[in-house]
């Protein structure tokens, strides 16, 4: 199976997944450290660092919809639709504590809420883990592929336009 979303040869999905996941874990060290001192500009950062990881878990849920209407039934097909119920609860998990945070004037996080994003870290660590397994069975596919491509006999060479 091939991404239908490409750069230069390399999928796009892959990419856009671990940025909103950086960014969750950096805003849930932010909350960690808003908590831990008292600092309610930490919490803030923590806030709008939240708001640009739904942002960008938005355009990865858009990416990876595209490229799981190609995936073809079986375990495959299972493990991907598991990564993104993942990806997606993750993500729902952050919205939940950003609705509540927004109603407070100093948009800081509380215990309650710092245990929701750890919660939430797991449940997207569970789909790393099955992130993973997809990249490795994406990756077999691609040797086979190749290996096959060996025995079609030397490629033509490539010609430049003049």
């Amino acid at each position: 199976m091939e991404s239908r979303l490409r750069v230069q040869g390399h999928p796009i999905q892959p990419m856009l997944v671990m940025l909103p996941y950086g960014l969750f874990a950096c805003a849930t060290i932010f909350d960690l450290a808003a908590v831990t001192t008292g600092l309610g500009l930490l919490g803030e950062v923590g806030y709008w660092t939240t708001i640009a990881a739904l942002f960008a878990a938005a355009l990865a849920v858009v990416a990876g919809m595209v490229d799981l209407w190609d995936v073809p039934p079986g375990p495959t097909r299972r493990t991907a639709i598991g990564f993104h119920l993942a990806y997606l609860a993750m993500a729902g998990l952050f919205v939940l504590t950003c609705l509540i945070r927004a109603g407070s004037p100093d948009r800081g996080a509380t215990g309650g809420i710092l245990a929701a994003e750890l919660l939430a870290l797991a449940v997207g660590g569970y789909g790393v883990a099955l992130g993973a397994r997809l990249g490795r069975s994406f990756d077999h596919a691609r040797r086979e592929f190749a290996a096959r491509d060996a025995f079609d006999g030397p490629a033509q060479p490539l010609r430049r336009p003049v």
